[in-house]
């Protein structure tokens, strides 16, 4: 069975490679990113949509950097709070405000248009639909024939990792990588080997792989 990992971001997919065969490939789409204060939300819309256009099974992740001390900001709005503000912004808030504490969140979303045996880990089966639309747009949706119904199961895998905000360092990595600091290192100093073996994404796509295989 053929998979398809839904990201623009190559990167993603050597790191997916990692875990899963060869049998994953990017389906490079871009989703809509719904506006909402979960990651879950967010990964399970952008799954359902994913696998109405492929037509075959999908995962799509959504992560986030959540400062602890700043009430978990900016979490399921770290894309857009990067492209508004920028990371070293980021950075320099929580470093001013003595919020260091953070932790990296990841939450992988599988589709295939079947249900789930129970397991563990969650299913989403709610309709995302609409929430972060206005009512024009709730109209045009709603006869939308691209507009995937509400009870397609998603399958849901979580990873995280703890650290603390510092000062940017290294040249690696993407997004927030150069202000978070994990066991003495930030992402954007690691080599891609060692981030992929600890970061959250690593940890989400680590138990996917393992549920996968029996799928």
């Amino acid at each position: 069975m053929s998979l398809r990992y839904v990201t623009t971001n190559e990167g993603k997919i050597r790191e997916a490679l990692e875990y899963l065969d060869s049998g994953v490939t990017q389906l490079d789409y871009d989703y809509t990113e719904i506006q909402a204060d979960d990651l879950e939300s967010v990964a399970a819309f952008g799954a359902r949509e994913a696998f109405r256009v492929a037509g075959e099974p999908v995962v799509v992740d959504d992560a986030g950097l959540f400062v602890d001390g700043l009430d978990g900001f900016p979490g399921p709005y770290s894309s857009y709070v990067e492209d508004t503000l920028g990371v070293e912004r980021v950075g320099r808030v929580a470093r001013e405000a003595d919020a260091t504490r953070a932790h990296f969140r990841c939450v992988l979303a599988y589709c295939d248009g079947e249900d789930f045996a129970a397991t563990p880990e969650p299913v989403d089966r709610g309709d995302r639909r609409g929430q972060d639309l206005d009512a024009a747009d709730r109209d045009s949706a709603a006869t939308d024939d691209t507009v995937a119904e509400g009870d397609v199961p998603v399958k849901l895998f979580t990873g995280a990792v703890p650290g603390r905000i510092v000062e940017p360092r290294g040249d690696g990595g993407f997004g927030y990588d150069p202000i978070f600091e994990h066991d003495g290192e930030t992402f954007a100093e690691m080599d891609a080997e060692r981030k992929n073996a600890i970061s959250h994404r690593g940890r989400a796509l680590a138990k996917f792989a393992d549920w996968y295989a029996e799928r």
